[in-house]
């Protein structure tokens, strides 16, 4: 039992000295500067500068000054306020302020509350903290304007300037941030670029690979198939041509063409000129007409390779005809 009320007894004594030195201590910040005031002598002539000092509890109080340079810019602000007197302040209002209370009361107390607000905020902060300093005006206001009788139903802060200086060096500020912005935007993309690149190259290399590997399995036939492939893609672009025409195998007797399993005819019109005449076709006179008179008719087999072969053939319209003639022209 005497061993916890020891424990108690020096525990309660560490709090109380503790507290003393706590108390006897002060700090005066790096730019700041101190002044003491006595509760019995008033205010020291001394200046305490930087670092941890001494004080008499209860008796000294250290009174410390910011005495870094600070730029002061102009600030305009202007408030729109809708007020209205409490009705059961009215006869003390009327004693004490006058009928003219709104021209009495309201501009000393709005600029008192300004200039109290806006010194707790320095001028970036009441840019981009202008909510809250409208609020904290708003707060302000009301609670003041409410000892003299007043009722304050709206305080807005319509208006924030500052001084031509300061709104130049805000803009130059901003443009700075945007440049920094698309400069990092600018790496960012490159870097970017430089991965896809990189995947890029890798995708080629493998797909070479894969393309050396069939190839040393198979043999030619995958160039075979690609040939093919491209010889299909040939034939659909140049069947959706007007000047085209396709026709199956089988039926050459009946234009008197030669024999092809797979052809294309390729009607190579000329405007025929005043002097050409039409030939009759070896079909008779009702026979099917799209040849004219002028002009030249070309074959295009269609072959594994990469490109069409284009052959010329004489035009055979003459042949087997019944009373035809050759072209003229």
């Amino acid at each position: 039992m005497n061993l916890f009320e020891s424990i108690g007894k020096l525990g309660l004594a560490l709090a109380i000295g503790g507290g003393v030195v706590n108390s006897a201590l002060y700090n005066v910040d790096a730019g700041h500067r101190a002044v003491i005031f006595d509760r019995f002598r008033g205010v020291q002539d001394t200046v305490i500068d930087e670092g941890t000092h001494f004080v008499i509890p209860w008796v000294q109080k250290p009174i410390i000054f910011d005495c870094r340079s600070r730029p002061r810019n102009n600030v305009n602000i202007t408030l729109r306020i809708l007020f209205r007197p409490m009705a059961s302040q009215l006869p003390r209002i009327f004693t004490s302020i006058g009928e003219d209370y709104d021209e009495r009361v309201l501009p000393s107390i709005t600029t008192e509350v300004l200039k109290s607000v806006v010194a707790r905020f320095d001028a970036g902060e009441l840019i981009t903290q202008r909510e809250l300093v409208s609020r904290q005006v708003s707060e302000d206001l009301t609670e003041r304007a409410s000892t003299f009788g007043l009722i304050l139903d709206d305080v807005s802060l319509t208006h924030l300037t500052f001084g031509k200086e300061f709104t130049e060096a805000v803009e130059m500020k901003q443009v700075a941030q945007q440049e920094a912005e698309r400069a990092r935007f600018v790496v960012e993309k490159a870097e970017q670029q430089k991965q896809a690149a990189i995947i890029s190259a890798e995708g080629d290399s493998q797909a070479a690979l894969l393309i050396a590997n069939s190839l040393a399995t198979a043999g030619d036939g995958l160039v075979e198939l690609r040939k093919l492939e491209a010889a299909e893609d040939i034939a659909f672009q140049l069947s959706r041509s007007r000047n085209i025409t396709y026709l199956p195998s089988g039926q050459g007797t009946l234009l008197q063409l030669p024999h092809f399993a797979f052809v294309f005819v390729v009607n190579l019109r000329t405007p025929p000129s005043p002097r050409t005449r039409r030939s009759p076709l070896p079909f008779g006179g009702n026979g099917p007409r799209g040849f004219s008179a002028k002009g030249r008719r070309s074959r295009l087999p269609v072959s594994p390779s990469l490109e069409p072969e284009f052959q010329e053939f004489p035009a055979r319209a003459s042949q087997g005809s019944r009373g035809g003639s050759e072209e003229s022209s």
